[in-house]
């Protein structure tokens, strides 16, 4: 038996409504208090936690993490909120509320004080939200990609002062009027760092250098850092402070230079206020080239002190652990993110660069972590999906074996459950765990954004491209993310509008028209369709080709879809592409048989990315053919998703 006490994350949920509904039907009542078991038991383990006991129509479950434990009950409320959307479905109603403190074990229960609060807490919460005591909300503010609103002083039966308590805002529901809590962190960016060392060829150290401070200063809780590909455009710019600072929309930025001669290292650094030009501190450091990760760790500190971030001794013990002890791995490991990732050459000297790091210190937890993800960006492109996701899936694992806390290594595991292993709550679990580890992770963000899409759910998808683009206001992926989400609910003026705002001007005009080329086709707005088409020209790119042959086949014209058949499937080597495109082909030109086939076999060797594009109105003439439905049920999508993607959309 143990004895020791323990602090843990509480969480208690109740089923609202069930005792009039057991006086009314008994059995009807205990098949919801069996179906919320049975959602709750899917989620607990993935979040880290267990089942302490059954309450009679509520649970008692336990996390070692507050996050966990916050993450859990949104994503139970979620999976409720699906299930009382399903035709017929007797509404399930459940409040859940969370609370942090000491408990004691005695066999496989747990008691105590916090407990009991614990279960106030839920008593405070209305059907369907998420209640959570002063101590827990301290926990995860700022940590959680959700905003939250005060309830004010509660007092809650058997204790004896009014406690602060909060709701949580879930995506899909509107604020009730409390007093919004400000989640708002302290924004920063981090400028290119100038290179002055004597050899020009040490460029890649600056920048390298400009990212590791990026990633250093990304560890401290409640900040945002501006991401890499948002502060590269102002390398050579000659914008001041207060005109970089208005764009990127922070109120703080790091600058300065760095020169780098044989083992000597001098990095001079100056953190200036926004609003007032005014230098919050500078530093020049005179070190060896050793003292590098030293150096990194202090301008953290250093920074966090200054705009009034207290750190933890766990976030200092982060911050102080260099990434590895080979100078010499750590200078590959820096060309080797610095490499360009879009084409094949660079994509090949990426990892040859990273392989060699991870060979020359085999502990060196950081570059397994760059590894994984270069390697599932290269499956389906440079590599067959099979052997991409298996080396990224290892590069993964190996990271989070030496160290934990990683949140690119989480982010790629959740990459590999989402695209290979079709497994949507667990690439959920852990897209939320890299973005606990690391809120201005914006790959990882953008990436959930796209699964929450994929699983149509939309609300939280705009919340989470929104946050993206927040940390990184240049990224195009998240921006065109906002653009083409309105544009896929047929909301044109929405989607013309966030063009305007958000690609002004546009860095890829051509598919911008393209996109809404397509849509204009397919909805029948023909003089539309093709003022687009025109203002999209031609392009060499298959992805730019297949818009524009899908975009015709709508408006009855197929040469070009029949022309990218005859050369996709002659049997002549060439690059890959995608069976799905080719399916779409298919089945855009009439040949529906043999698109079914085709995905068929993608879906039955994984080599398909069906999942991501079931969407596509190419798709519509095979859409409410069973075996479509059977293709997407057996990528495990969940049911509400596979009976909308199988309906004809209505005539517009």
């Amino acid at each position: 038996m143990e004895s020791g006490r323990r602090l843990s994350a509480i969480l208690f949920t109740d089923m609202a409504g069930s005792t009039q509904l057991a006086q009314r039907d008994e059995r009807a009542a205990i098949s919801l208090i069996e179906e919320q078991e049975t959602l709750a038991r899917s989620l607990v383990t993935a979040h880290r936690g267990r089942m302490v006991k059954s309450t009679g129509d509520g649970l008692l479950l336990e996390f070692p993490s507050a996050l966990d434990a916050v993450e859990c009950a949104v994503e139970l409320q979620r999976r409720i909120r699906e299930r009382n959307q399903r035709p017929h479905a007797v509404a399930l109603q459940v409040r859940i509320g969370v609370h942090l403190g000491d408990v004691q074990p005695r066999g496989t229960d747990i008691f105590g004080d916090a407990v009991n609060v614990a279960a106030r807490v839920e008593s405070a919460a209305a059907a369907g939200e998420v209640c959570l005591s002063q101590s827990l909300y301290n926990q995860v503010r700022n940590k959680v990609p959700y905003t939250f609103e005060s309830l004010g002083p509660q007092s809650l039966k058997g204790v004896s002062e009014p406690m602060e308590l909060y709701r949580v805002v879930l995506p899909w529901v509107r604020g009730t009027g409390h007093a919004p809590v400000t989640s708002a962190a302290p924004r920063l960016a981090v400028l290119p760092l100038a290179n002055i060392s004597p050899d020009a060829k040490d460029e890649y150290f600056a920048d390298g250098l400009t990212e590791e401070l990026i990633s250093a200063l990304s560890k401290i809780p409640n900040l945002r850092v501006i991401a890499r590909t948002s502060v590269l455009p102002y390398k050579t710019t000659a914008k001041s402070v207060a005109q970089i600072g208005a764009e990127l929309g922070v109120g703080s930025v790091l600058e300065g230079s760095v020169r780098k001669a044989g083992d000597r290292l001098r990095i001079s650094l100056q953190l200036i206020d926004v609003g007032s030009q005014e230098h919050i501190w500078s530093e020049r450091f005179d070190r060896e080239l050793s003292d590098v990760f030293a150096i990194q760790s202090e301008v953290a500190e250093s920074t966090a002190g200054s705009i009034r971030i207290e750190l933890s001794d766990r976030a200092r013990e982060l911050l102080r652990r260099p990434p590895t002890t080979d100078l010499v791995a750590y200078d590959l490991y820096l060309r080797g993110t610095l490499a360009d990732l879009y084409t094949g050459d660079g994509f090949r000297e990426s990892v040859a660069l990273l392989e060699q790091a991870v060979e020359k210190d085999p502990d060196f937890a950081l570059a397994y972590a760059q590894l994984g993800h270069r390697y599932v960006l290269g499956a389906g492109d440079y590599l067959t999906h099979h052997e991409g996701f298996a080396r990224a899936r290892e590069a993964a694992l190996r990271a989070i074996e030496l160290d934990p806390d990683l949140s690119d290594a989480h982010s790629t595991l959740a990459e590999l459950a989402m695209q290979e292993d079709h497994d949507w709550a667990r690439a959920e679990a852990e897209f939320l765990r890299a973005l606990s580890l690391n809120p201005s992770n914006t790959t990882a963000r953008a990436n959930y954004a796209f699964l929450l899409k994929v699983l149509d759910r939309r609300e939280e998808c705009e919340a989470q491209y929104r946050a993206a683009v927040e940390v990184d206001p240049k990224a195009w992926s998240s921006r065109w993310g906002l653009i083409d989400l309105a544009l896929s609910e047929g909301n044109v003026a929405l989607a013309e509008k966030r063009v305007r705002e958000l690609l002004d001007p546009d860095p890829n005009p051509s598919i911008t028209h393209l996109a809404f080329g397509a849509y204009h086709a397919w909805v029948g707005n023909r003089t539309e369709a093709r003022r687009e088409l025109e203002a999209a020209g031609r392009s060499s790119i298959f992805v730019y080709r297949f818009a524009r042959a899908m975009a015709l086949a709508a408006l009855g014209e197929t040469a070009e879809a029949d022309a990218l058949l005859t050369e996709f499937t002659d049997g002549s080597p060439r690059e890959f592409v995608a069976q799905e495109y080719i399916a779409a082909l298919y089945a855009t030109t009439g040949a529906r048989e043999k698109a079914l086939e085709l995905l068929e076999e993608g879906v039955k060797h994984g080599e398909t990315g069906l999942w991501i594009r079931y969407a596509l109105p190419s798709f519509d003439s095979i859409r409410e053919d069973p075996r479509f439905a059977a293709m997407l049920r057996s990528l495990h999508l969940p049911d509400t998703v596979v009976e909308k993607a199988t309906r004809l959309p209505p005539k517009k």
